[in-house]
């Protein structure tokens, strides 16, 4: 028995997925989130799901922080990215950030049929096409990557606004906190992100598209 993770903010894309692979494999449990957080719920509820079929944009992911976070809390489960986003750099890095494979949204069923089995008997995969034009990822993307997944999402909130200019003020108001709690936030994401300044923030990751 299979447990296949649709995780999309998109419900036709959602039930497109489901209803292509329903025809497709036998004995199949299909469960459904629309953002991050619905996502960690349902993992966090069913610790034997087989595979996570991933969209970068849901609410709360922000393209890669959601692929990081989630292999940071489940790392044993897994994951193939399926997003209309397709262009070397980014299935480069979904690749580098822990994903088991890549799926453009254009795929037919039968190369995404091909692809879970892949992932599913333990390896990784993706298109002819994108393992020619795979590059190589910044060590320096990677390094922030590792550090920004052990960002909780109220830090990674921080951490955007801090990055889009924000002052402690504002940031609390936007998230209706007391500047001590962003003071204690920033303090967090600064040790985890080693860096001291606000400027260094964004410098730090303006590498991984996180708009």
């Amino acid at each position: 028995m299979y447990k296949f993770l649709i995780a999309d903010d998109h419900p036709l894309m959602r039930e497109a997925i489901r209803g292509a692979l329903s025809h497709c494999f036998d004995n199949v449990t299909f469960l459904e989130s629309d953002s991050l957080d619905s996502t960690i719920a349902v993992l966090r509820k069913n610790r034997n799901i087989s595979i996570i079929i991933f969209d970068l944009t849901m609410p709360g992911c922000d393209n890669f922080y959601g692929l990081l976070r989630v292999k940071e809390l489940f790392p044993s489960v897994p994951m193939v990215v399926l997003s209309a986003s397709d262009s070397p750099e980014v299935i480069s890095q979904v690749m580098a950030f822990g994903a088991d494979g890549f799926i453009a949204k254009t795929t037919g069923t039968e190369t995404i049929k091909e692809a879970i089995i892949t992932i599913l008997k333990g390896g990784k995969w993706l298109s002819k096409e994108a393992e020619k034009a795979i590059v190589n990822v910044d060590t320096n993307a990677t390094d922030i990557a590792d550090k920004l997944k052990t960002l909780t999402p109220k830090q990674f909130q921080v951490l955007k606004l801090v990055k889009d200019g924000l002052m402690n003020k504002q940031i609390a108001t936007t998230l209706d906190v007391t500047e001590a709690t962003v003071k204690a936030h920033i303090g967090v994401v600064f040790k985890k992100l080693d860096v001291k300044t606000r400027t260094q923030i964004v410098l730090a990751v303006e590498k991984l598209q996180l708009d």
